[in-house]
């Protein structure tokens, strides 16, 4: 059975054509008996509103279709950087992904966002070259374009056949027929023939590159193809999932999903080259005592599976997709949520179709879900069998970088409020909410603007919430820059029994992480069930930085010595010395504010390079890149979050309408002095109108 599940994911840069091929794929494959269209807002994979009005995808949405007998579980992805967690959780879970490219831009920088993911979790990936039929269409340029900037080795599969400049069709290098298509059916229906002659010459090439590259990573091919034997069909396909499994070649397919050219090719590749759940097997996992075991992935082992989404379905309630690694699960089990030690019972068990559900008794080893009933479920936790306890890695979440202040518009509507941002964030773990207690004002932060815009959007859409806001505001955080030394000290006499608690810690600039602690007291002068109360007093103080109150990362603290009572001393006490020592030290440790830095990467048309890479300097960026995409100039920079907002409006004017950008999250950096010194009289003047309006 789960040799004939493909467990699949569709990524690529915004507008390649990520949700129009998915839409023919469910037609072809019979789920569809029509075709949904993106930008007539009938696509079955955008079903939210916000999705149709705007013409992107913006939630990961799964589907399920069949094809030559094996069951395909398919996730569309959304393209836009804003919603880049929807990408990395899907890719946690799949076995394989299609990487789409439009023919005419190549690889865009999106595209290496997401193929970065992939490579993360060692996803295995077949390559569509997308719309074809474009303008200006190169499948080799874009070929070239994988292989120098993905540093990928793709293996062209297909090439395309134009005629009076309009793709009909391609040429099957594997069974070295050609593939028209009937113009009068509007690609649906196609018919195999010899290759035409004016391309034997260059099939006959390509073939051989083909071959070349299979020699690569199959010994039978490479023998075969060494003593000139004709090498079958059934041994081409085996040599093309070896290595497209080892993630030594990238198969390459084109056509043009809104001509629906190509796509029964692509199923055809799905089934025979990407990775069913046995492939991917075993699965790592960590026991209670962190030591690490494998499972096969086999339904005859104890269930085990991984929560990789969350949603508030209106009619079902909170729903939990889930991605089954091994055995079983049954309607009306309880199961153990070994991230939480919280024991869930199974509600209803629903195979996924985008916003429609079909309900299942079970499910096992290599299936795709989503299952209701659980009270204490979140995005990255673990499901196993009770008796069985084991973790998975969890689901790697970026950390948001724009923030809003909200109000709701009746005071009677604050609790109401609360519950929508608990239940969004609870969806979507790039999305955080909190109470800002210095000017009391309540913070929404996310990836982006569009990422805030369209939370905002939902709140009015979907619970009638009329909300007031602020302009985005950047998420900025604190660090030292030296070493320091400090004595936290917390005594209390009442009386009665007091409190002592005296800790030395030092802090210490730290790269690569957040934050780290150690404890180095020799001797026991502090016992060790105060350990645990000492880091959470020193964490606790770090979310609140000694300059303006924001988060301090990139720190090592270490606990170098202390002292305790035998009667007085307590967890609390503790926690309280350590809160004073570490912001005691972080004063001495030189602290500076930093600032979130973007990666930004543009596409603008040559006669206006100048002019863009003058405001890009003006907004305190550094160019690193500059080359030539399509006709097009390719700028990568980086700049400040704080000086891109707005800046779409102004890109737009500097470029009569004709360029566009893209940004992702780079590193933090500190601030100039002038902006430190602004974002101090800022704060003060919110704090001041908070304490007396």
């Amino acid at each position: 059975m789960q040799e004939i599940i493909r467990n699949v994911g569709i990524m690529a840069h915004i507008d390649a054509g990520k949700t129009t091929t998915t839409e023919r794929i469910l037609f072809y494959s019979g789920v569809n008996n029509r075709i949904g269209e993106v930008d007539e807002g009938t696509s079955t994979m955008d079903w939210m509103e916000e999705e149709k009005e705007r013409g992107i995808t913006i939630t990961a949405a799964a589907t399920t279709c069949f094809w030559s007998g094996h069951r395909i579980n398919i996730i569309d992805t959304p393209g836009h950087i804003d919603f880049t967690v929807e990408v990395g959780r899907s890719l946690r879970v799949l076995d394989g992904a299609v990487a789409l490219f439009s023919a005419v831009e190549g690889v865009e920088p999106q595209s290496e966002t997401v193929w970065r993911q992939a490579d993360r979790y060692n996803v295995p990936r077949i390559a569509f070259v997308n719309k074809m039929d474009r303008s200006g269409a190169d499948l080799f340029k874009c070929v070239g374009m994988i292989r120098g900037i993905l540093k990928a080795n793709p293996v062209v599969l297909q090439l395309p056949i134009f005629r009076e400049g309009e793709f009909t069709g391609s040429i099957d290098l594997i069974t070295e027929k050609a593939v028209i298509y009937d113009k009068d059916r509007a690609g649906y229906e196609y018919s195999s023939t010899d290759i035409p002659d004016d391309m034997k010459a260059e099939a006959h090439l390509r073939r051989d590159e083909l071959f070349e590259k299979l020699s690569e990573v199959d010994d039978d091919v490479m023998d075969a193809y060494l003593h000139g034997r004709e090498i079958g069909e059934s041994a081409i396909h085996r040599a093309i999932r070896k290595g497209t499994l080892e993630g030594q070649i990238l198969p390459v397919l084109c056509g043009t999903a809104f001509k629906n050219k190509g796509i029964q090719a692509l199923l055809d590749a799905i089934v025979n080259y990407l990775p069913s759940p046995l492939d991917i097997s075993p699965h790592l996992y960590w026991t209670e005592d962190g030591e690490e075991g494998h499972l096969k992935g086999l339904p005859e082992e104890p269930f085990s599976g991984l929560v990789f989404k969350i949603m508030n379905d209106p009619f079902v309630g909170q729903l939990a997709y889930l991605r089954v690694y091994s055995g079983k699960l049954n309607k009306g089990e309880t199961v153990l949520n070994s991230t939480k030690g919280k024991s869930e019972r199974i509600g209803r068990i629903l195979r996924l179709h985008a916003n429609k559900r079909e309900e299942t008794k079970s499910v096992q080893a290599g299936d795709i879900c989503a299952v209701s009933g659980l009270k204490t479920i979140s995005t990255g936790n673990t499901l196993t069998h009770p008796d069985h306890h084991v973790l998975f890695e969890t689901i790697e979440v970026p950390v948001p970088v724009v923030s809003i202040a909200v109000t709701p518009k009746k005071k009677d509507d604050l609790k109401k409020m609360w519950f929508v941002f608990n239940q969004y964030t609870l969806e979507d773990p790039s999305l955080t909410v909190k109470m800002d207690t210095e000017t009391n004002e309540v913070i929404l932060s996310g990836m982006g603007e569009l990422h805030l815009d369209i939370v905002m959007d939902r709140v009015k859409r979907e619970h009638n919430l009329e909300m007031t806001y602020s302009a985005p505001q950047v998420a900025y955080r604190e660090t030292i820059t030296k070493k320091a030394t400090a004595v936290g000290k917390y005594i209390k006499q009442s009386g009665g029994k007091g409190q002592y608690g005296h800790v030395v810690l030092d802090i210490t600039p730290l790269e690569g992480k957040e934050f780290e602690f150690e404890n180095k007291t020799v001797g026991g002068v502090i016992p060790r069930e105060f350990m645990p109360s000492i880091e959470k007093g020193i964490i606790e103080a770090l979310e609140k930085g000694v300059l303006l109150g924001f988060p301090m990362i990139n720190v090592k603290v270490d606990l170098l010595d202390g002292s305790y009572h035998e009667v007085d001393s307590s967890e609390m006490a503790f926690k309280v010395a350590a809160s004073i020592g570490i912001k005691e030290a972080a004063r001495k440790g030189n602290p500076v504010i930093l600032e979130p830095v973007m990666k930004v990467d543009l596409n603008v048309p040559p006669d206006t390079v100048g002019s863009v890479i003058g405001d890009i300097t003006a907004r305190r960026g550094r160019i690193a890149d500059i080359d030539e995409r399509n006709e097009l100039k390719y700028i990568s920079a980086y700049l400040p979050l704080g000086e891109m907002f707005g800046y779409t409006t102004r890109l737009r004017s500097m470029t009569q309408g004709r360029g566009y950008f893209t940004m992702e999250f780079f590193h933090y950096a500190p601030t100039p002095a002038y902006i430190h010194e602004n974002l101090l009289k800022n704060r003060e003047k919110t704090v001041t109108e908070a304490l007396y309006g």
